[in-house]
């Protein structure tokens, strides 16, 4: 540049920003998604820190939470009659937490149990309603069987969107509990409305040969029996089967399952017919065996506290067993506590304190301390 160029410019003095000072920890914490699974006693500490924070809502509600939780205890455990009313509670979550633990177990996560619970209670109803003359042996079989395919199907719905278009299975299965629950709603104010119901959203009661025997003078229903046999099913099909380890190790590492050779589109597509199925058979237990008829509300949200009771009993067939009682007492318990001032939604807050200390204990088990250089 010339001296004419340059004359009369102002130089511009350059300074360097300064560096502020920062504080850094010495450690970090991440989270690993393939870390361990949390061990066994993360379950039960999580009960009871779930326990614990219901306890400080229940006392702002002037109550003692002992006296309360011991009140829950006695009404579902504490008489014969609290222990069957347990179990009747039990069987459809027991199905439901089964059928969702299937799914699971290849990490599908099915979330309209309650959608395919709500189809197999419409399709045992449908036999009642278009053959009520059929005589029991033919008339529960039936039952049973158009239960298993209603709620296969169901699930199925979720499974094709996803094998072949990529839809995430959270959103189709819990959109389908609605469309389920929308067309019980159009049968029981509908076509299928008792006309001697006094105006009762509910089908026509069924007769002794469309219910399911039960045990002595209590309400426990044969549908227990269909519990047993599916959760022993399910245990020794994945401990001893070719099918049971294919699932297992899908679930493990599904990279590794695809390069053995194994389809695991066919997988998913069996899966969830299986687990649609089986929460379809406890829609059929709970209206033939509990209800007599399908009503509105037929279901309190078992296939919602099933995601629960799977979670809670690690996929493992006698932690179904086990949780499935517990949320049974649970829902009885909250029954019990009406009769001190409380609601029986109580055992729903203590249901959602339980899933939120879960998840939060299965979290805590994959934070990683990293050493900051």
């Amino acid at each position: 540049m010339s001296e004419q160029q340059t004359a009369g410019t102002i130089p511009i003095e350059r300074k360097m920003p300064k560096r502020e000072a920062s504080f850094r920890l010495p450690y970090r914490f991440e989270i690993d998604p393939a870390g361990p699974t949390s061990p066994w006693w993360v379950t039960i500490v999580s009960i009871v820190l779930a326990l614990v924070a219901c306890s400080i809502f229940i006392a702002l509600n002037g109550m003692n939470p002992i006296m309360v939780y011991a009140k829950m205890l006695k009404g579902a455990f504490g008489s014969s009659f609290g222990i069957t009313e347990t179990l009747v509670k039990a069987i459809p979550l027991l199905l439901c937490g089964l059928g969702v633990s299937i799914a699971y177990r290849i990490s599908v996560w099915n979330i309209g149990a309650e959608g395919q619970f709500l189809a197999g209670a419409m399709a045992a109803t449908a036999v009642t309603v278009y053959f009520p003359q059929l005589p029991m042996y033919i008339s529960i079989p039936s039952m049973v069987v158009a239960s298993i395919v209603a709620g296969g199907l169901w699930g199925l719905l979720t499974a094709i969107p996803r094998n072949y278009f990529q839809v995430n299975e959270l959103i189709t299965s819990l959109m389908l509990n609605y469309v389920a629950l929308l067309a019980l709603n159009y049968a029981v104010f509908g076509p299928w409305k008792d006309p001697k119901g006094f105006n009762f959203p509910g089908s026509p009661m069924f007769t002794a040969a469309q219910s399911l025997p039960t045990f002595g003078t209590t309400r426990l229903h044969f549908g227990i029996v269909f519990a047993i046999i599916a959760v022993l099913l399910y245990a020794f099909m994945i401990r001893y089967t070719r099918w049971g380890f294919e699932l297992r190790l899908i679930g493990a590492n599904a990279e590794a399952a695809r390069n053995a050779g194994i389809r695991i589109s066919r997988h998913v597509l069996l899966v969830m017919i299986i687990s649609g199925g089986v929460a379809g058979l406890a829609g059929m237990s709970e209206v033939s065996g509990v209800a007599h008829r399908l009503m509105y509300g037929i279901s309190p949200g078992y296939g919602y506290t099933a995601i629960i009771v799977a979670w809670l009993a690690k996929l493992n067939p006698a932690g179904l067993v086990i949780s499935s009682v517990l949320f049974g007492g649970l829902i009885v318990g909250g029954y019990s506590v009406q009769t001190i001032g409380l609601p029986s939604s109580t055992s729903s807050m203590i249901q959602g304190a339980i899933l939120f200390f879960l998840i939060a204990g299965g979290m805590a088990g994959k934070i990683r301390i990293r050493r900051n250089r």
